[in-house]
């Protein structure tokens, strides 16, 4: 049985987080596929923190309990539909994505179908990010 595919515009309430108010001028909001970055963010120092070896988001059973609370703690905000703040991706030193801000709430959203995400990228890396906008 096919998972509906949410769509993140209609069923997340978003807002900026306190990472990116007053440097808006600096970034774009776009939407990407969540597929690509992961298959890109797996090379991050902080992938193992969220996925397995072959790239896969862990079992919420199956994180640390730091991560598990955070990823419990959006799951929370998501159903009562409070607002959630757009994560921050950049270039990781090896030109892998990183997720800086929101990286919580980018792969709890990812763990629960969402295909595409709105995020913040800094415009002075817009170039190098085209192959992963939806």
């Amino acid at each position: 049985m096919n998972k509906v595919q949410p769509n993140a515009n209609d069923a997340v309430c978003w807002h900026d987080g306190p990472s990116i108010r007053g440097r808006q001028d600096s970034f774009v909001l776009q939407e990407v596929s969540s597929e690509k970055v992961l298959k890109s963010w797996k090379y991050s120092l902080f992938a193992h923190e969220w996925l397995d070896g072959d790239g896969k988001i862990l079992k919420i059973d199956d994180m640390m309990d730091r991560e598990q609370k955070k990823r419990l703690d959006v799951l929370k905000r998501l159903k009562n539909r409070e607002p959630l703040e757009y994560a921050v991706l950049g270039l990781g030193l090896t030109d892998h994505i990183e997720i800086g801000a929101g990286r919580a709430i980018f792969l709890t959203l990812v763990a629960e179908g969402y295909r595409a995400l709105p995020v913040y990228i800094p415009k002075s890396c817009l170039k190098e990010f085209k192959n992963y906008l939806s």
